[in-house]
């Protein structure tokens, strides 16, 4: 495993991290005892940094992965979660909600700190109030040693670079947006590093465009990029290749991002995903890839209130 900085925090973090949102059901029915040996097989394998949310599985998956934690030694990993989301159209950026959610998350997940709490997509709320209200009262929690570091995640990079310039964050953290399918997140890490502040990156695959699955019927992308992922399955599949592989490895490799999350409730699956993370991609395959993807390379589905994508 190769390790980054994480941007000013000093911690070093596993250029793969494990994205808890499978523990909750979020893409399909899970073993749960399965889903806790694959935590374990990602720590095992090197991964240190977790990312959870008590919206995915509406707790569950805080739950799961508090018994996942159970017993193991809390300075072996880095743990981030997440407040102001917490159901399909329930947000909360409120001083009160966030420190509540803290405190609740503490309990499921069995521990008496968090190295990483941030505001959980942050362009369906008040971006004034995020800025204002709900990052102050983290740092409040920060200097009550209840949390290390801050930050903030979202879709919309404009929502997110509106805030990281409004308010001082440690972190932030967008999906999707550095893929074999999106160059933004990247193209934005300048704006974010001339501030100290950490990108991470998350979903590798597009959730699911870029697997030999495909995207699953809630996924938001049109029927053009769903039809061009696709065909750069095929040819994957064609040359003897998983397109999740060269998917991982491709989102994993800058170094200009502190780690990148991909998560499986099949331990099997998770240590996949580490040795693709670490193995090269054939370049003539990715050339290829790249050209079948070229007609809807950048597109980018909207996300959360009109105005906070509008944000500069």
């Amino acid at each position: 495993m190769q390790y980054r900085t994480l941007g000013k925090t000093g911690l070093r973090v596993s250029m793969l991290g494990y994205g808890a949102s499978p523990l909750g059901g979020v893409f399909a029915p899970i073993d749960q005892d399965a889903g806790i040996r694959a935590v374990r097989t990602a720590l095992d394998l090197g991964v240190n940094i977790i990312d959870v949310s008590p919206y995915y599985g509406a707790t569950v998956a805080e739950t799961v992965l508090g018994r996942a934690l159970h017993g193991i030694d809390r300075d072996s990993y880095i743990l981030a979660t997440k407040v102001g989301r917490y159901g399909e159209d329930d947000f909360d950026f409120s001083a009160a909600r966030v420190v509540a959610s803290v405190e609740e998350s503490l309990a499921r997940l069995g521990t008496d700190h968090l190295d990483i709490i941030q505001c959980h997509d942050i362009e369906f709320g008040d971006l004034g109030q995020v800025a204002a209200e709900a990052l102050p009262a983290l740092r409040r929690l920060q200097e009550e040693g209840k949390v290390r570091f801050v930050g903030i995640t979202g879709y919309p990079l404009e929502a997110l670079t509106h805030v990281a310039a409004e308010a001082p964050v440690d972190t932030v953290l967008s999906y999707c947006r550095y893929t074999l399918l999106d160059r933004a997140l990247l193209e934005a890490v300048p704006h974010f590093a001339a501030r100290g502040t950490a990108v991470m990156n998350a979903s590798p695959l597009g959730m699911g465009l870029l697997s030999q699955r495909g995207a699953p019927p809630w996924h938001p992308a049109p029927a053009a990029v769903r039809e061009a992922s696709a065909a750069a399955a095929r040819l994957c599949a064609d040359r003897g290749t998983d397109i999740a592989q060269v998917a991982v490895r491709f989102a994993a490799e800058p170094s200009a991002f502190a780690t990148t999350f991909v998560g499986s409730a099949s331990p099997g699956n998770m240590a996949r995903n580490v040795r693709w993370a670490l193995e090269p991609t054939d370049p003539e395959l990715l050339v290829d890839i790249e050209k079948v993807l070229a007609p809807v390379l950048g597109y980018a589905w909207p996300s959360g209130r009109p105005e906070n994508t509008r944000k500069a």
